[in-house]
């Protein structure tokens, strides 16, 4: 990838582009971001640059994350996330990134938790159909039925499609198009939806598809 940042979802509104249409957009903080640490060839097999966003007290970091910045002469941050970028050479330690790392009309993939839905039967989770709901069906209408074959193999298959937890997954939305830019007030807004809460923290990189 050639860039990435960190950001925080603020949440959805709605923008106007030249025609007059109106494109549903997600606003996201992005940045600043601080290059904490670096990773080369030599000392760890691959090249990497780890960004940090969000200020802390660095009575809130534990020790070994206080030698970690304190290794590198740098102010504690709240997340911290790596990057393989394409020119790790050229990027400084203590060096920072905003928003205007990313232009208009650009393709971006954004990765972040989703939303959790807590346990979630077949139908919430896997979009099964459900049975009638009279002439003897019983008390079952909403429940998965059965499960596997008979004596052969005389087991459940892994990866059934069955009632669980259901979100507070790593999710990734790809392609999705940078709307605006605000360089002064760290604002990215992106075309549709991404995943996770108001609040919640999201990864912004080059889209591997575009």
């Amino acid at each position: 990838m050639k860039k990435g940042i960190i950001g925080k979802k603020l949440g959805m509104t709605q923008l106007f582009d030249q025609n007059g249409k109106v494109v549903p957009v997600t606003v996201v903080e992005a940045g600043p971001c601080l290059v904490t640490f670096k990773k080369t060839n030599e000392v760890d097999g691959y090249e990497a640059v780890q960004l940090g966003y969000g200020d802390i007290k660095v009575s809130k970091v534990n020790k070994p994350m206080k030698g970690h910045f304190d290794k590198n002469n740098v102010a504690a941050k709240r997340v911290l996330k790596e990057f393989r970028l394409d020119d790790c050479a050229s990027v400084e330690i203590g060096s920072v990134i905003k928003a205007d790392a990313f232009a208009e009309g650009e393709a971006v993939d954004v990765t972040g938790t989703s939303k959790g839905k807590g346990y979630a039967g077949v139908i919430k989770r896997h979009g099964f159909s459900r049975l009638k709901m009279s002439h003897g069906t019983g008390p079952v209408a909403r429940h998965g039925g059965s499960l596997g074959a008979c004596s052969s193999p005389s087991r459940v298959f892994k990866g059934r499609k069955m009632a669980g937890h259901m979100g507070a997954v790593r999710s990734t939305v790809q392609n999705l198009a940078v709307v605006k830019v605000d360089a002064e007030k760290n604002i990215i807004a992106i075309k549709g939806a991404i995943p996770g809460p108001k609040g919640g923290y999201v990864y912004i990189t080059d889209s591997v598809k575009a």
